[in-house]
């Protein structure tokens, strides 16, 4: 999980022309009118969390990051996610199905390659340039480099939702200060195996008055004393139940942010565009 914003790929993953301006979110800066829809405490980790080499405390600040968000129910009734990575991707992904549809744009906004495939089974389609990529050798690497950008850019989006994942061991490694001197809990991720890069560590501020993910620094190795960059988390938004962050400073963001129900198959199925109004008006 490399979160660097990467260049574009020589596949450029197509874009759906979904009208996916803007959905009805509001900035949150006091997030107890949301509905606690999971409970206090009701986040329990996902199969293969290393609870043995995670500390109390560190996994207590992890439940109040997700109650904070919007709770776990409200999470895992989150069916699909859409967002556009940094103006070079955009990606609609059904978290039930595993399905996924990345565009790649031009410097333009253009659609300049499409990949369709399922993140389980990691199998699918692409095209390029509107033409299918048919050779059997292009096609398993395209849907590699597809696999590799959802797994790298829906992690600038959802790391937060991720601090109990598979693989984990979180350390609660001391207090820190936010810009601004807003006092924090840093909190420190290592992994065991899972993702592409399982050699990164991560290390979070989660603000005390917010209970958000508001900084996150990133360590090409887990050894490293240094981060190779570190990126704030703000601009927090209600999307449907749940609160996501698109603002990452200097780098740039996440844009187009959208939490849907059910889509239509045709849009993991069907390569031609699809306005992003579409998308927009289906968003909660």
């Amino acid at each position: 999980m490399n979160p660097r914003p990467r260049s574009r790929p020589p596949l450029a993953t197509a874009a759906l022309g979904l009208a996916l301006a803007a959905a009805a979110c509001t900035t949150v800066t006091d997030h107890s009118d949301l509905p606690d829809l999971g409970g206090p405490g009701a986040n329990p980790p996902a199969e293969g969390f290393d609870l043995a080499g995670s500390d109390a405390r560190a996994i207590e600040i992890a439940d109040r990051v997700m109650d904070a968000l919007g709770g776990r129910r409200a999470w895992d009734e989150t069916r699909t996610l859409s967002w556009v990575f940094f103006d070079r991707r955009r990606h609609v992904w059904d978290r039930s199905t595993g399905d996924v549809r990345i565009e790649s744009l031009a410097d333009d906004g253009s659609v300049d390659g499409v990949v369709l495939m399922n993140v389980d089974t990691r199998e699918g389609r692409a095209w390029r340039d509107g033409a299918p990529v048919t050779d059997p050798e292009e096609l398993e690497a395209a849907l590699e480099a597809g696999y590799h950008q959802w797994v790298n850019d829906s992690y600038w989006l959802l790391m937060p939702y991720k601090l109990k994942d598979s693989g984990v061991t979180l350390r609660h490694v001391g207090e820190g200060a936010l810009p601004g001197g807003r006092p924090a809990d840093v909190l420190e991720l290592t992994f065991d195996e899972v993702g592409v890069t399982p050699q990164n560590k991560y290390r979070v501020l989660v603000a005390r008055d917010t209970s958000l993910v508001e900084q996150w620094s990133y360590y090409r190795e887990a050894g490293d004393e240094q981060p190779a960059l570190t990126t704030p988390w703000t601009g927090w938004r209600r999307r449907g139940g749940i609160l996501l962050s698109g603002d990452r400073g200097e780098f740039g963001g996440l844009r187009e942010i959208l939490v849907m129900g059910k889509l239509p198959r045709s849009v993991f199925q069907d390569p031609d565009p699809i306005s992003p109004a579409a998308l927009a008006a289906a968003s909660r």
